[in-house]
């Protein structure tokens, strides 16, 4: 592409957006390659917002841009390949954010665009607590609408990018994307993998001229002293937007500016949706959600996790204990050291917990448990790989990582309590539901780990009437230039104040504080272990019936037809993968969890064994369960959430049918949405959950006032032409199934129609 030597900048653009209609992808990729190795920056500036809004889209999500999230390799390869090498780190994208860095360009950014939280506190003239933002709200001229950031070209780009995840449209139902594969999930590995190195340095930017490099900006942004670095980040002392100061940083600082920068837009745009206010207010059982993530959303956040670990845990033993600090130590080293503690844990805390509360209860929370798990176990993305027992028993967690487990108490005890509140709610006879139990028992029943936990909680409840040296001191968190690094003597003491920094630090100082392993969870594991036992049961039950007798044996059996699908004994929601298989996947998983829930809280087999025996349920000769699943209450038996859909599997099985009979079904038995069973986004899931319960028999007619009356009234009408009660229920019936075949033949008439 030859471009003439232009006077006015804006005629670039228009050929550029000309271009952008009229040519194929790869040829404009060509050309834009061009144009940012021979264009000066002062021409570049004036494309670069609407280069980064046509790769990344439109943050109103009108615009899709290039549609990184659905591009794939294996689907498209050539467009994959063009679009992977140039928004590369070392591709000529980034060549066009340095050469533009170079000249010390500002762009403006619509503060309306940002996460909730960030959103109302600068509308507030309230400084946000995160450096990212500082001296850089600009206020709008008189008459002007809107507060913009002004960023600079690294932060422009990586802002919209970020998110692009958020602001893009969830992706259609009909598209099968899987995310790890998606060019927006390969660059968002790229990009942590190039600026927070786990070996060596963060890479130089990259020259835009032969034999040089490009400079760092001056000062950098944000300015923030690393001493600062401590356990969180909020501020007592709100500080108002025009108290903003620019203060120049250590030089040494300027080799890490872009990893600060690309963690800190990264945690702010995917996590910082909920404030501790926010929280709190959420917690009430009225308050509507104000930001609901997708899986997609959640696989990214748990990659970034993922590296954060990484990046942390490759620190030198020498360098990784604080006792070892020194002013030798590079800013990359402090940086690892403080990243996942300074930046993200508040935020990913808060995060969690409104997922844990509000994910629908089915098999898409997988992705939320995983993100959690992961963040769990930084043990195992060390370098140090400890070695597996030949006995295939699972590794014991190394004390090295106590400090951590107590820093993070919360997240482990508080979170796990409100997994056991999901777990028994769901239906635990589904083979996915049961690999999640399994999942979170098999992690906390790693060896020393449950140790570690407890010692946590014991140093946070230690009565701090033994500590007077600091007995008045408030458990806040930090200011941003201040640190709990204070060098207190004793080190148990100094460890309790840690943690209940920690707890105060992320639930208020009114916070009140279940212990995992006291009497309440206690109580809470037991009933999770009878519906284990009582899943178990359930599960062998069906498979005895699958193997003698497909058919079932259900309320339906009197009409003389059974479920052509020998699967159909199973509950909906795993209708498409219920069989021998699957119920022996589910027996084991169940197994499995419940000898590691034994483990973890040190029950007894007397204890499971009473369990088991308390279930209440009566049994045949044969061994056949005549009850459909129920727990022991006060006033006797109460029927589970699986006994009362336990026949919903011959309900589906006959409103899938295609003939006459099927049709019948559907019109009585409410056939569900089946099509909307694969949404990604918990939020579709609650836009149809009123309409996906699955096919059910509602008689609450029965009770009805205005039925009994009118059935009196039939009656008694009947026996004025000497028809008594029996002949007269029967040409009731007669008549109804009538009226019904009349009113399905003109259902299913009217669908064809619509058709």
């Amino acid at each position: 592409m030859a471009f003439p030597h232009l006077q006015q900048p804006s005629f670039l653009l228009a050929s550029l957006k000309a271009d952008s209609i009229n040519k194929p992808f790869a040829q404009r990729c060509q050309d834009l390659v061009k144009v940012i190795e021979d264009f000066p920056a002062k021409e570049l500036h004036t494309i670069f917002p609407w280069l980064v809004e046509s790769i990344f889209g439109s943050l109103d999500g009108i615009l899709i841009g290039w549609n990184l999230r659905c591009l794939q390799g294996r689907m498209n390869p050539v467009e994959y390949n063009i679009a992977m090498e140039f928004l590369d780190p070392g591709g000529p994208m980034m060549k066009l954010v340095y050469k533009l860095q170079a000249e010390d360009y500002k762009f403006d950014f619509p503060v309306s665009y940002l996460p909730g939280p960030v959103k109302a506190s600068i509308q507030e003239r309230v400084l946000p607590d995160s450096p990212l933002y500082h001296n850089k709200v600009q206020f709008p001229p008189t008459g002007g609408l809107g507060l913009n950031l002004a960023l600079n070209p690294f932060e422009y780009y990586i802002f919209f990018f970020a998110l692009s995840l958020i602001t893009q449209k969830p992706l259609p139902v009909s598209l099968h994307v899987r995310t790890s594969d998606c060019a927006y999930f390969i660059l968002v590995d790229r990009y942590l993998s190039w600026f927070l190195p786990t070996e060596g340095s963060v890479p130089p930017p990259l020259s835009s001229s032969p034999g040089g490099t490009s400079p760092s900006p001056t000062p950098r942004t944000p300015a923030m002293p690393f001493a600062s670095y401590g356990l969180h980040h909020t501020s007592l002392l709100k500080r108002h937007i025009s108290h903003q100061t620019s203060v120049n940083a250590d030089p040494a600082s300027h080799e890490i500016w872009r990893s600060e920068t690309l963690l800190q837009v990264f945690v702010e745009m995917w996590l910082h949706h909920y404030s501790l206010e926010m929280y709190q207010k959420m917690q009430s059982p009225h308050a509507k959600e104000s930001f609901t993530p997708t899986e997609e959303h959640v696989l990214v956040v748990r990659l970034l996790l993922k590296h954060l670990h990484a990046f942390a845990n490759s620190l030198k033993p020498e360098q990784a204990s604080p006792s070892t600090h020194s002013h030798a130590t590079s800013p990359l080293e402090e940086f690892k050291r403080a990243a996942v503690p300074r930046f993200v844990q508040q935020k990913l805390y808060l995060f969690l917990q409104h997922c844990f509360g509000h994910w629908p209860l089915d098999a898409s929370f997988r992705a939320v448990l995983e993100m959690w798990l992961s963040y769990l176990q930084p043990w195992r993305y060390a370098p140090e790989k400890q070695a597996q027992s030949s006995d295939s028993q699972p590794r014991c967690v190394s004390e090295k990582w106590a400090p951590f487990v107590q820093e993070n108490l919360l997240m482990y005890t508080k979170l796990f309590v409100g997994f056991l509140n999901r777990a028994l709610r769901t239906d635990l006879v589904s083979p996915k539901n049961a690999l999640m139990v399994f999942r979170v028992a098999k992690v906390f029943a790693q060896p020393n780990l449950a140790e570690m936990i407890q010692k946590g909680e014991q140093l946070f409840l230690e009565p701090e009437l033994v500590i007077p040296h600091r007995q008045h001191r408030l458990f806040t968190a930090p200011t941003v230039t201040g640190s709990f690094l204070s060098p207190w003597p004793p080190a148990v003491t100094d460890a309790s104040f840690k943690v209940k920094s920690h707890v105060y630090g992320l639930e208020g100082q009114d916070c009140k504080y279940t212990p995992m392993f006291g009497p309440e969870v206690r109580t809470l594991v037991l009933r999770l272990a009878q519906l284990i036992t009582q899943a178990k049961q359930t599960a062998k039950s069906i498979s005895d019936q699958c193997v003698e007798n497909p058919a079932g044996h259900s309320f339906l059996s009197w009409l003389g037809f059974s479920p052509t699908d020998p699967n159909g004994l199973y509950p909906a929601n795993d209708l498409d993968e219920m069989g021998q298989d699957s119920v022996r996947k589910t027996d084991e998983y169940l197994e499995k969890a419940l000898e590691y829930l034994r483990q973890i809280f040190r029950l007894s087999e007397a204890q499971l064994a009473q369990l088991t025996f308390a279930l209440g349920t009566t049994q045949d000769e044969n061994g056949k369960k005549q009850l459909p699943d129920c727990i022991v209450g006060d006033d006797g038996l109460i029927l589970t959430p699986l006994g009362r859909y336990q026949f919903a599997g011959q309900m589906v099985a006959l409103c899938s049918r295609d003939d006459f009979l099927g049709s019948f079904c559907r019109y009585h038995l409410t056939e569900p949405v089946l099509a909307n069973r694969h949404l990604l986004s918990p939020v579709g899931r609650r836009q149809v959950a009123n309409h996906a319960r699955g096919p059910r028999l509602s008689l609450r007619f029965l009770g009805s006032y205005r039925t009994l009356l009118s059935l009196l009234l039939v009656f008694f009408v009947a026996s004025l032409f000497c028809i008594g009660p029996l002949p007269c229920s029967l040409l009731l019936v007669l008549g109804y199934l009538l009226y019904a075949m009349a009113m399905t033949l003109l259902t299913e008439r009217g669908k064809l129609h619509q058709l």
